[in-house]
């Protein structure tokens, strides 16, 4: 059986963006199907560091990639394509084209054209998607009709010989959402440049980031080209999915994955309160994990906060909110201003040069929220707490009873001196010994209790 496929490099009319976004510039020869959810990266923006290291990662000449296509047919439902490219990115696949087709009688049609798998290891994918499958086919009746490499002869077919194809570094850009697609349902946010919905896309559901006003200025139009550039960069499941934008005025909107278990700040302040310790090692584990991502792709968010962490349906957390992140130069530094003051580290409140330590000081009043559930410095203005923190050393009191590893870390991290802050990569260490150590005394209590 043959399955529509678009081959990568389509053929039809050339776009331009107004805004100037690298890779936007020239949104080249679109295929004649809508666009799909997910696009293609130039090699040099993969995520190669935030793989699992168990994933059989190939080494590629530049500008080749080994591609595998997967033909997965069922009987179209709700979230469907959210499912199946979360499963993929869990195996640890790039991918690179996701198209959808249904037809009048709910019959559905998803082909993912993905790469970052060894050459010879096309029996281990199949037999990879074959066992993580099961997990969703009890509401969706999934069946994984077929996986093959993508050659350049032959873009359909189910051979399994393996090819290496060349891929310009100007491929075409599959980001660009056409606004027409977007199908609003409720406003759930808003912000001082734009507003927060809850929508869908090809029925899948999407939060819808709108830049406010018919005529943004240029910082505005400058930031969104940044989120943008920025989330297309990163790739990782504590990371919210970029799904893709609409560049062209008057249109301007970003569209990610909707995370249907809110923010972190709304779960403390509004509804539950504190975390007990191992629902506070687990979000905090998944916080750095994504942080890590960000820190490894030289991006530094700059607003790290509980508002900006958002949970999904499983109680995953995910870093959101690129507005104001940059993208690290080579000299590691930054001077300008931004953040939230409650969370923002003493040298940004000062003006000072500042690296991506910034983000772990705003991690260690994170840490703080999880811990107490409460409002940073909440008896001060957020300007008093500024003035605090940079003139008294002021932090938040750790409560008596916090772990003392848990409190040796905070403190660590809201270390007034950048240098001596850990990295990401050592907080996640130590928040898995932590629960791996939490985890045991629980076991220890458990077994005096019967004994």
């Amino acid at each position: 059986m043959q399955v529509p496929s678009a081959p990568v490099g389509h053929s039809g009319d050339s776009m331009h963006s107004e805004l100037q976004l690298p890779y936007f510039d020239d949104l080249s020869k679109q295929s004649n199907h809508p666009p799909p959810a997910f696009g293609s990266l130039p090699d040099s923006e993969l995520p190669h560091k935030c793989q699992d290291k168990d994933i059989p990662v190939i080494d590629r000449p530049p500008n080749s990639r080994l591609m595998h296509e997967i033909t997965i047919s069922t009987n179209d439902k709700p979230k469907l394509l959210s499912q199946l490219t979360s499963l993929l990115s869990e195996i640890g696949l790039n991918i690179q084209e996701a198209h959808a087709f249904s037809t009048t009688d709910n019959y559905s049609l998803d082909v993912f054209v993905v790469d970052n798998w060894a050459p010879k290891d096309t029996e281990q994918l199949r037999s990879m998607l074959l066992k993580e499958i099961p997990k969703i086919e009890t509401s969706t009746h999934l069946k994984p009709h077929a996986i093959c490499p993508v050659t350049e002869q032959d873009q359909i077919g189910i051979s399994l010989v393996s090819n290496l194809i060349n891929v310009p570094a100007d491929l075409i850009d599959v980001w660009e959402i056409d606004a027409q697609q977007l199908i609003y349902e409720k406003q759930i946010a808003n912000g001082s440049s734009g507003d927060l919905y809850k929508g869908t896309f090809c029925s899948q559901d999407v939060a819808i980031k709108v830049l406010r006003g018919e005529h943004p200025n240029n910082k505005i139009h400058s930031e969104f080209a940044q989120e943008v550039i920025i989330m297309r960069k990163v790739r990782h499941k504590n990371v919210v999915k970029f799904i893709g934008a609409c560049t062209r005025p008057p249109s301007l909107c970003i569209i990610t994955e909707f995370m249907s278990g809110g923010s972190m700040y709304d779960f403390l302040h509004k509804q539950q309160g504190s975390l007990n310790i191992r629902s506070l090692l687990r979000v905090a584990i998944d916080v750095s994990k994504g942080m890590h991502c960000l820190h490894q792709n030289n991006i530094v968010h700059r607003d790290l906060k509980s508002a900006n962490l958002l949970m999904d349906e499983n109680g995953v957390a995910k870093v959101a909110d690129f507005g104001v992140a940059r993208v690290q130069d080579q000299s590691g530094v930054m001077t300008a201003e931004t953040g939230t003051y409650r969370w923002m580290a003493p040298e940004v409140i000062e003006h000072k040069p500042y690296n991506h330590k910034a983000d772990v000081f705003s991690f260690g009043i994170v840490l703080w929220e999880l811990l107490t559930g409460k409002l940073p410095y909440e008896h001060l203005s957020p300007l008093q707490a500024a003035v605090g923190v940079i003139q008294q050393g002021l932090r938040p009191p750790i409560p008596s009873h916090s772990h003392p590893k848990l409190a040796e870390l905070l403190e660590r991290c809201w270390q007034q001196d950048p240098s001596l802050r850990p990295e990401f990569s050592e907080i996640l260490e130590l928040l898995q010994q932590l629960d791996r150590m939490v985890a045991d005394e629980r076991q220890d209590k458990k077994k005096k209790k019967v004994s």
